[in-house]
């Protein structure tokens, strides 16, 4: 399975984000808003491998710790939600891009680096081929994102969110927590 790291957004950004899915399931289009688990909500992941051990799992808690206590880097505690972006294939995901500051893509790498031995990081993930976003729609198919993305973009304005967690989800036992 997958375990990963995600930023959460405040609570204001994370309303505007599934007001999006709402609209989109209230259309009849493909929506994160179908997604009925608990941990559902809207985020930005950061880090993703097939397992993160406790030992790199202490290395992200002390990592986000010193960033946020002002150590030797700035943890970013804003981000903006920018305009949308597809990622293709058969079954495609409509996303919000998030603008890629320099003290987010400096966090990225801190991140990437914390778990460097973990196994089953996708090439997309590493350094200078990450591509942040909010997912909004997941395996849709090519007609559907087209639509999805014209309803949308009438009412799109960009959304400054602060970041108000740091989140591991764990795919193997379905549970989520919050480190840092």
């Amino acid at each position: 399975m997958v375990q990963s790291v995600e930023l959460l957004l405040d609570e204001r950004s994370d309303d505007a984000i599934r007001r999006e899915w709402n609209y989109l399931a209230e259309l009849g289009l493909p929506s994160q808003a179908r997604h009925a688990g608990a941990s559902n909500r809207p985020h930005i992941t950061i880090a993703v491998a097939s397992r993160i051990d406790d030992v790199a799992e202490r290395r992200l808690a002390a990592l986000i710790a010193d960033g946020r206590d002002a150590g030797s880097w700035r943890f970013p505690e804003s981000v903006r939600l920018g305009g949308l972006v597809v990622f293709g294939g058969s079954r495609a995901v409509l996303a919000r891009s998030v603008v890629p500051t320099s003290a987010l893509l400096d966090l990225h790498a801190r991140v990437y680096e914390a778990l460097a031995d973990s196994p089953g990081i996708p090439p997309h993930l590493e350094p200078g081929h990450w591509t942040p976003h909010v997912t909004l729609a997941m395996r849709a198919r090519p007609e559907d994102i087209g639509s999805a993305a014209s309803h949308l973009v009438t009412d799109l304005q960009d959304v400054d969110a602060e970041v108000s967690a740091v989140r591991r989800w764990d795919g193997d036992a379905r549970v989520d927590w919050l480190i840092g």
